[in-house]
């Protein structure tokens, strides 16, 4: 497995495990399935956001396939700059539970540990998975707020845990 910053040339490959995240765990984020396919160019957009300032995208390979992602996000107003946030997080489901979320996440600290401005990490993860945020808390997240109901999919409640990493 190798952990690599996405590049524009890859837009088009986590564009396809991005649609496959949504429809495998659409209670997991906010944007749904149905939303996503009517963008109007979505791997030009994806592309654009690899090269935005402050974004960082990690996708896990297995040989040549793309088989995990997250995203690194500096805040970039100023009196927040300090901040950044870990979302879009994804591990195909045949390559769960191989360390391969442990691994971008750990490449995504690890980015944030190198921009000086950035003093915490703020990531939200559904209250029901047990799993991510087990991983989350081994790498010192902690929780600081719970939001009852922050999304519906097909009329079913789901409720999220706020969690913070700091780093200074």
């Amino acid at each position: 497995m190798e952990i690599k910053l996405l590049e524009v040339t890859d837009a088009e490959r986590y564009w396809k495990l991005r649609l496959e995240a949504l429809k495998q765990n659409p209670e997991a984020f906010l944007t749904s399935y149905q939303d996503a396919i009517k963008r109007e160019n979505p791997i030009e957009m994806v592309a654009r956001n690899f090269t935005t300032e402050g974004n960082f995208t990690f996708g896990a390979f297995d040989h040549d396939e793309l088989i995990g992602v997250v995203t690194l996000l500096q805040e970039s107003a100023e009196k927040v700059r300090h901040r950044a946030n870990i979302f879009a997080m994804y591990v195909t489901p045949k390559k769960q539970g191989l360390g391969v979320g442990k691994a971008l996440m750990l490449e995504a600290i690890n980015k944030a540990k190198t921009i000086e401005e950035i003093e915490k990490i703020n990531i939200s993860v559904m209250a029901s998975n047990e799993k991510a945020k087990n991983l989350y808390t081994k790498l010192g997240f902690k929780v600081y707020g719970f939001e009852e109901n922050a999304f519906k999919v097909n009329g079913i409640s789901y409720h999220d845990e706020h969690m913070v990493l700091h780093l200074k």
